[in-house]
């Protein structure tokens, strides 16, 4: 898969709870979930995420509770790929159970800024930052995890029967 965009950064333990509030965990509407993504960390990130579509981060991000909203919140703001020095395992696990695409590589995330163009082929493990032209590698999907991605989600690739 290929992953394509401008860059939204954010720093370390980024957790559940300011991804999505848990005011807000009282709905089940994706979209009305999504509108409240970031908010009581970031006040712009609806308006960035209008034209920026892969955030970056450090250390355990989605640290905290382990609510399936917060990577869910993420993916339908229209975010397509998150890039970090490293998850917190339930939200890693839960990220890719609802379809959204994840990296661990400290050497990316601590070198692209927020504003860079990054291009990602998640079949050969590369993160290219388009704007510094820096190249960095990580391990690829395995082919079940990109297939549920690919299908958007595990519920999703159960469904269509490509995975048992």
């Amino acid at each position: 898969m290929i992953f394509e965009g401008k860059v939204i950064k954010y720093g370390d333990n980024v957790d559940t709870d300011v991804i999505i509030p848990a005011r807000y965990l009282n709905t089940i509407d994706k979209k009305e979930l999504a509108s409240h993504c970031m908010e009581d960390l970031d006040l712009d990130f609806q308006e960035k995420v209008k034209t920026a579509n892969i955030i970056v981060a450090g250390n355990n991000f989605g640290c905290g509770s382990s609510r399936e909203h917060a990577p869910l919140a993420i993916k339908e703001s229209g975010v397509t790929l998150v890039i970090a020095k490293s998850f917190a395992r339930i939200f890693y696990r839960n990220a890719i159970n609802i379809g959204l695409a994840i990296y661990e590589c400290p050497e990316a995330a601590e070198a692209i800024e927020g504003g860079d163009e990054v291009y990602s082929d998640s079949d050969r493990g590369v993160i290219v930052d388009k704007t510094t032209g820096k190249t960095f590698t990580t391990k690829p999907f395995p082919p079940f995890i990109a297939q549920i991605i690919a299908d958007g989600g595990l519920m999703e690739a159960i469904k269509k029967g490509n995975i048992r």
